[in-house]
């Protein structure tokens, strides 16, 4: 399967500011892009980059005052399979995890894991370890939660999400990777592409989305608590503990979001990238 995927950002700024941006195709993904525009922000702006501590790739740029465009544009390839389910998949015994995996079992920005523990016990305690717990914890915060656009709050964390019942997708990761880790199974949080491949189209705007992965069985698995179902689609861009890890956009110096779009379109196997959406040039 063909992914059309690409994004447009347009900041405003009152003085020169640091940025930082997390929206390249994560490192175990790039073998798979057929083509690519690259991250843009102009001729005048020199964007430098490097790689964090979670293997993600970030760019980095002293914004100029006034208005800077950050745009990418390419095709990547996928499977075409939905996200896997492997039922049998076991817990792995704390003592016996990988070094790497040890940091996303500890509360962090986010995921309160030691304030929604109590009640991630009393629910799920009681159910097999391993992929049915996880499932469970999945199904339990895809009904808990409502999703909205306009819920959307930057300080919201997942003890908030679970008193407050709604968020964004975020809000739905954050919540269930909080429950998993308080439950001793190793959660981090996702960022990336996710297109309406496979099911009916979202009429709401297309978002970069959140998901997580937890630890079992030696591998790392995908999971999603706001679509709750396999997916078809996914691109990872990046990779941390929470939000604060991956947020797409992190400026040093305030700023105004003035333009932000997404896309991720299925293309066949012989169909032309074509131009990117009209909007890219809009403004």
């Amino acid at each position: 399967m063909r992914i059309r995927f690409g994004y447009r950002l347009a900041l405003d700024c009152a003085q020169p500011t640091p940025a930082m941006f997390l929206v390249d195709i994560h490192p175990s993904r790039r073998r798979d892009i057929e083509r690519e525009e690259g991250a843009s922000a102009g001729p005048d702006l020199r964007l430098r980059s490097h790689t964090d501590s979670f293997g993600n790739i970030v760019r980095r740029a002293l914004l100029p005052a006034g208005r800077t465009v950050i745009e990418n544009d390419g095709v990547v390839h996928d499977s075409g399979l939905p996200d896997e389910v492997v039922p049998d998949a076991r817990q792995t015994p704390v003592a016996d995890l990988p070094p790497d995996a040890l940091p996303f079992l500890l509360p962090s920005r986010y995921c309160e894991s030691d304030l929604v523990g109590p009640e991630a016990w009393s629910l799920f305690g009681h159910l097999p370890e391993g992929w049915a717990r996880v499932q469970a914890i999945v199904d339990h915060v895809h009904q808990r939660i409502t999703f909205g656009y306009p819920f959307a709050d930057n300080t919201r964390t997942a003890f908030r999400s679970l008193s407050e019942g709604r968020g964004v997708c975020r809000d739905f990761a954050h919540l269930a990777v909080a429950m998993c880790r308080s439950m001793n199974i190793p959660a981090r949080y996702c960022t990336g592409y996710l297109g309406d491949i496979g099911v009916p189209k979202d009429p709401a705007p297309m978002d970069f989305s959140a998901w997580f992965e937890v630890y079992l069985d030696g591998r790392w698995y995908s999971f999603d608590a706001r679509h709750r179902i396999p997916r078809i689609g996914r691109v990872v861009i990046a990779r941390g503990r929470d939000a604060a890890d991956v947020a797409i956009v992190s400026t040093f110096g305030p700023h105004f979001l003035s333009h932000f779009q997404v896309w991720t379109d299925e293309l066949g196997e012989n169909d032309a990238a074509g131009d990117a959406p009209a909007a890219l040039a809009a403004e």
